[in-house]
């Protein structure tokens, strides 16, 4: 099914927490249907909480991946089937549009770079956050499967 997979770009503001948790996410639960990908606005160092809660949690190591900025995904003239935003409302109208992008979706999620408290506080904060994303991306799989499934079925039905 490789070549049929929707390719995905989550977007946050630093490419740094939000848009790492959810394309991680979706690699890991989603991956017979998408291809993911994820760029900040301006990138920036992943957030080591990010990095922490997703290795204990998922057993996803993203400690030596680099971020990336938008502009650069734009340059690189890659097209998507789906852009998903998940940083505030006032941040996403500085996103660029991107060309032949099927369906652009916001999902609004505080950025954990303005949590306050000591280690332990922040930890449990990003954790819900990921928590929080992960039941989001558990919907959009659900949902592309019963489109998958409608799809076939409509196939089927009129051979």
């Amino acid at each position: 099914m490789g070549s049929d997979k929707k390719k995905v770009l989550f977007i946050c503001v630093g490419n740094s927490a939000r848009s790492q948790i959810a394309e991680e996410l979706l690699r890991k639960y989603g991956d017979d249907y998408f291809l993911a990908d994820s760029a900040g606005l301006h990138a920036q160092e992943i957030n080591p909480y990010v990095i922490q809660v997703l290795k204990e949690d998922e057993d996803i190591d993203i400690s030596d991946k680099k971020t990336q900025s938008v502009i650069d995904v734009f340059k690189r003239k890659l097209f998507f089937q789906y852009v998903i935003t998940v940083c505030s409302r006032a941040e996403e109208e500085h996103c660029p549009v991107f060309p032949g992008v099927i369906q652009r979706l916001s999902w609004y999620f505080e950025d954990p770079a303005k949590f306050r408290g000591n280690d332990e506080k922040i930890l449990v904060k990003v954790r819900d956050l990921k928590n929080r994303i992960k039941q989001k991306i558990f919907g959009f799989i659900a949902a592309e499967k019963v489109f998958v499934a409608d799809s076939v079925d409509r196939q089927i039905s009129v051979e």
